[in-house]
């Protein structure tokens, strides 16, 4: 069969090929998550081992997730002529080569070499997330799309789950929280060689990761994963978008990629500055690495009841409504309720359960607004695709917003940031995404 003839309307496809395809696109999933939250660890990780303060070690999800404000639109050009395939395996290899480039920034000991070879990883994941997500969203009954989603929220936060403790497990030792209260007072040279030998533990994970991904990429391209064909309207779809010019031209699209960037900004803040939270409680780092773990496994609870409740028990428009909702309300708990607990083993103010617990309405709220900001779309579609996708430079601005206010205010009073951020999503899942015109 020839590759163009692979290029189908996903209403064609049989209940056998919907069923592969969506496996395949879990497994991207499954690499997405694999791959991002791995920076949980990596912050602090890098925060002792380059001698950095929190803004700087913030850079990590700066340098990672800055990468798809700039390469999102041109992903959704390139996907236009290689398909979606062509594009996965590109992706795979993009991501493969800046994991590469961890090797001789870990030889050198140079920070910013790591963050180069972070914004290459974002680079390709920004491409593999503009071909799955909306793949995924059109893959099916619209008002099933958020179930979908969560399934693949459910392979995303499952390898978030296991990444940091892999990686973890691969670059710590029992012996590091001596070494850690050492290496501020030890001798210039002593200080030099124990960084340099702490920072070349990633070069083994990393090159594995290379090999890994670039393998996956020819695996990819020669599995039977249909192209989905975006470019044809339907008759409705076409009549409504007769007058469409460009992707500005609807508003709910535009007001859910703000919705995405604030969303994501969120979700990355509550997973990747729990371990410093953990720390302000004199938490050490073997044991708080656990906590991103927590967070993930409340929303991984979140996605399973979205797959049996959507669309059989609540909307997922409704679903947004609560999730949204439920977010402000843990935020005014994280900032309100101070006290000492100890749950599951650890001794911790318990505002930090109440971020843990952000991982619930946090679940929920990415699989609501993507079909809400993509309906009726049409030929439109992989460009307004890649305008969410843009929205996922929230993952790098926010976080650094918050560490800047961490070094300020400290890291509790720094949570402040989230509740404009829940007040805005309230706001979409209301209205915004009612809002097919804008008013003069």
């Amino acid at each position: 069969m020839k590759e163009k003839d692979l290029i189908v309307k996903a209403d064609t496809l049989t209940k056998r090929d919907t069923v592969v395809s969506i496996m395949i696109i879990g497994f991207l999933f499954f690499t997405f998550g694999f791959v991002s939250w791995i920076n949980a660890i990596l912050i602090p990780f890098f925060k002792i081992a380059c001698e950095l303060d929190h803004f700087e070690s913030y850079f990590v999800t700066f340098a990672f997730y800055i990468s798809y404000l700039i390469f999102s639109v041109p992903s959704a050009y390139l996907l236009k002529k290689s398909g979606f395939k062509n594009g996965i395996m590109i992706g795979f290899w993009i991501i493969a080569l800046g994991a590469f480039i961890f090797i001789p920034a870990a030889l050198s000991r140079t920070y910013y070499l790591f963050l180069l070879g972070l914004f290459i990883i974002g680079a390709g994941l920004a491409l593999l997330q503009t071909t799955a997500n909306p793949y995924i969203t059109i893959l099916g009954p619209k008002e099933r799309a958020a179930q979908r989603i969560s399934i693949m929220g459910i392979c995303n936060k499952g390898a978030g789950i296991l990444a940091p403790l892999i990686l973890a497990s691969l670059i710590l030792r029992a012996t590091d929280s001596s070494l850690f209260a050492q290496i501020p007072v030890m001798p210039a040279a002593e200080k030099s060689a124990a960084l340099d030998e702490l920072i070349r533990r990633v070069i083994p994970p990393y090159t594995f990761l290379g090999i890994f991904l670039f393998i996956m990429g020819i695996l990819i391209r020669k599995s039977p994963l249909p192209d989905i064909d975006t470019e044809h309207e339907s008759e409705g779809v076409a009549k409504a978008n007769v007058d469409k010019k460009n992707i500005f031209q609807f508003p709910h699209l535009v007001l859910g990629a703000i919705a995405i960037f604030l969303h994501v900004g969120t979700q990355v803040i509550s997973i990747d500055t729990i371990i410093g939270y953990a720390g302000s409680m004199n938490i050490d780092l073997l044991e708080a690495r656990v906590f991103p773990s927590y967070t993930l496994t409340v929303t991984i609870a979140g996605y399973i009841l979205g797959i049996i409740c959507i669309p059989r028990f609540i909307s997922q428009t409704n679903a947004l409504k609560a999730c949204t909702f439920l977010g402000f309300i843990l935020v005014m708990l994280i900032l309100f309720t101070r006290g000492q607990v100890a749950l599951l083993g650890h001794k911790a103010d318990i505002s930090i359960w109440f971020l843990v617990l952000l991982g619930l309405p946090n679940s929920l709220t990415w699989a609501g607004i993507w079909p809400l900001a993509l309906d009726g779309l049409g030929r439109f579609t992989k460009l307004g695709a890649s305008l969410l996708i843009m929205g996922l430079c929230g993952n790098a601005i926010l976080p650094s917003v918050y560490g800047y206010f961490a070094d300020k205010i400290g890291v509790h009073y720094a949570y402040w940031v989230l509740l404009p951020c829940y007040l805005y999503l309230i706001y979409y899942a209301f209205y915004g995404h009612k809002v097919k015109r804008w008013k003069i």
